[in-house]
């Protein structure tokens, strides 16, 4: 127990001060590489814990796609940051309301949890025992069984706001030619082809 705790208090202890160093770093490239290192702390936690598909996750999509990406387009794109920095301070109630909203949910959540210990009994889908199937099966057998209509609708809106976020940022050129599948198939002979006639000898 001594080993497992040693590495709970490091992981625990190195993915704070990496995320407040994502706060806090004035280069955001450094803030990209602090991310990744509290992703990585964060997912040894998991581990820890048992739960090595979350871990898993966290590393394969957040860390190998989502904070890499973000790492590349900081670095090639030419962002005045300073200039995104200079309406801080106006956002900042805001930002502090809902934080302070975020805190009182955690202390209620932690506060009912230590207080009445026997929460845990009232879980309506328990998870199947971990001697039989699989941390990674068992989280896909609850996921996929009473709650894949929630799941669906999670998909189903992730879809939608791509879709939207994709129709807000669209923006077409003046003057440049498109494709128009349906002005292709509803225009007629006349509008397609001429017809010459071309005299023996002769060119066009």
């Amino acid at each position: 127990m001594l080993i497992a705790d040693a590495f709970f208090y490091l992981f625990a202890t190195t993915c704070v001060a990496a995320a407040f160093m994502v706060i806090s770093a004035r280069n955001p490239v450094h803030a990209v590489l602090f991310l990744i290192l509290t992703f990585v702390n964060a997912a040894g936690l998991f581990i820890l814990l048992g739960a090595e598909f979350l871990a898993l996750i966290l590393v394969v999509v957040y860390v190998g796609a989502v904070a890499v990406l973000f790492l590349f387009v900081v670095m090639m794109l030419d962002v005045d940051f300073a200039e995104l920095r200079a309406g801080f301070l106006a956002y900042l109630p805001i930002g502090a309301l809902i934080g302070l909203i975020l805190l009182v949910e955690l202390i209620l959540v932690f506060g009912s949890w230590i207080i009445t210990p026997e929460i845990a009994a009232h879980i309506t889908t328990p998870a199947p025992p971990m001697d039989k199937v699989s941390n990674t099966e068992a989280l896909g057998l609850i996921l996929y069984t009473k709650y894949v209509y929630f799941f669906e609708t999670a998909g189903v809106i992730l879809l939608i706001a791509m879709i939207g976020a994709i129709v807000l940022t669209l923006h077409h050129k003046e003057g440049v030619k498109r494709q128009s599948i349906p002005t292709q198939v509803g225009r007629k002979r006349d509008e397609s082809i001429e017809i010459r006639h071309v005299e023996p000898g002769q060119g066009l």
